[in-house]
């Protein structure tokens, strides 16, 4: 069985710089009509950069929404029709200072798909070069360099909270231990 819906209204209840809010009136596949709020996000990516003696990079910053300092790998937001390979190698430069000569594609995720639009592309960037980072404004963080390992552990251990990291952790340990995907 396959399961759908079908949007039957829309309406927008808020219109931010990033996201937009609207409700849904949603008719299911019994014929019943369910309500339904919908964020929608541009979309994003993040990046699993590993270093040439196999450290992973990660960025700290504290993250406004959940009152934390985070650790997380690299990730940025797509900016209107923008190809995410080209976003991702931005990103990188931007938060790290990194560019890569090899870039694995590992696929997309939807981080919250109950309630948020949002559509991350994950890639797996090696052979990297360092370089000079370059935030945008007020994007305050640190860069560490982590063994994919201990990355592991961590989220073993719950120290390792956010899910586009997690994700893509556990995805480049896996490719990399199998060499394919």
């Amino acid at each position: 069985m396959k399961f759908f819906e079908k949007q039957i209204e829309t309406e927008t209840v808020y219109e931010g710089i990033i996201v937009k809010v609207r409700r849904d009136i949603a008719e299911l596949q019994n014929g019943k009509l369910a309500k339904r709020e919908v964020v929608e996000h541009p979309g994003g990516v993040c990046i699993v950069a590993i270093t040439n003696d196999g450290k992973v990079l990660m960025v700290r910053q504290f993250r406004y929404t959940v009152s934390e300092e985070m650790l997380e790998i690299p990730a940025g937001k797509l900016e209107p029709g923008e190809d995410p390979f080209i976003c991702a190698v931005r990103e990188l430069s931007e938060e790290t200072g990194y560019t890569a000569s090899k870039w694995i594609d590992l696929d997309v995720i939807y981080p919250s798909s109950g309630v948020y639009s949002e559509k991350l592309y994950q890639f797996l960037a090696l052979d990297l070069q360092p370089g000079e980072m370059h935030p945008d404004e007020n994007e305050l963080l640190s860069v560490e360099e982590i063994d994919i390992d201990e990355l592991v552990e961590m989220i073993m251990a719950n120290k390792l909270k956010d899910a586009k990291s997690i994700i893509g952790i556990l995805k480049a340990k896996f490719y990399l231990d199998n060499l394919t995907i």
